[in-house]
């Protein structure tokens, strides 16, 4: 089996492939102060739980592909996968991994592992060109060419950022649950900001993947739009725009960069 570990801001998402398949996942906060120690804890506790370990799968973990926005993460992570998965071959997405996608930017180093890893997975899943939306502690959006080439993208506020910002700079304001509102128009303050978050959310995505789609393709019609992230489902049903819903996009692309970096004698 595969175990892939996409480290976010804020949370680390987590999953077990075997094949094609993803048999099981997790989501767990992101926490720069743990230790390489306390993360392979962390780990073998979460696939202890799994029925298929150790039986109709007993040859355990086979291959581990990381990537990750947190650098202090991922050298803890690079420590865990050296001292307790020795012997299993893993791929952690850095400068020099093979991914299928050549990067069209000014600087190719600037751009996300977890944007690049997302393109891989939409190239292979939709095929180009294609729009990748996901809704993290930051809001991104990703261009990929007809040719499957990553072409930049868009980096706006996260929902939750938002959420909190609102709640520490407006005087009369607090953080709310992220719902929906029973309309629009909220008839109290706790409305009123879920339908600020809800809706202005939603046209930003409408606003944005249209004219990013009006520059990507001679048709903005043939461009993909698929959204991904934690908080993707709340945006979906008043989205115009997007096309798929795909929750292990991440995930998906390790799995397939873990494929090509990784010989199977």
């Amino acid at each position: 089996m595969l175990l892939t570990i996409d480290v976010g801001n804020t949370h680390t998402v987590l999953g077990l492939f075997d094949g094609e398949d993803i048999l099981e996942h997790w989501r767990i906060s992101t926490d720069a102060r743990r230790t390489a120690d306390e993360l392979a804890v962390l780990l073998q506790g979460l696939m202890g739980m799994h029925p298929l370990l150790g039986e109709e799968l007993g040859d355990g973990i086979g291959g581990i592909a990381i990537c990750s926005t947190v650098p202090t993460v991922l050298h803890e992570l690079r420590e865990v996968t050296r001292r307790y998965y020795g012997d299993v071959p893993a791929v952690l997405v850095e400068p020099g991994i093979k991914t299928g996608v050549p990067i069209l930017v000014d600087n190719p180093k600037e751009v996300g592992a977890d944007r690049i890893i997302n393109s891989v997975a939409a190239v292979d899943l939709y095929g180009g060109p294609a729009i990748v939306v996901d809704f993290g502690t930051a809001t991104t959006f990703d261009a990929v060419s007809a040719r499957g080439e990553y072409a930049g993208g868009v980096i706006a506020p996260g929902i939750e950022i938002s959420v909190d910002a609102l709640g520490v700079k407006g005087a009369q304001l607090r953080k709310i649950e992220l719902a929906r509102p029973r309309s629009v128009i909220g008839k109290n303050t706790v409305e009123a900001m879920q339908s600020g978050i809800l809706y202005g959310f939603a046209g930003q995505v409408d606003g944005v993947v249209t004219r990013m789609a009006r520059e990507l393709a001679d048709d903005p019609e043939d461009v993909t739009v698929i959204a991904t992230g934690g908080l993707a489902p709340m945006v979906l049903g008043e989205s115009s725009v997007i096309d798929e819903h795909e929750p292990w996009l991440t995930l998906i692309g390790l799995r397939l960069v873990y494929e090509r970096n990784v010989s199977r004698a």
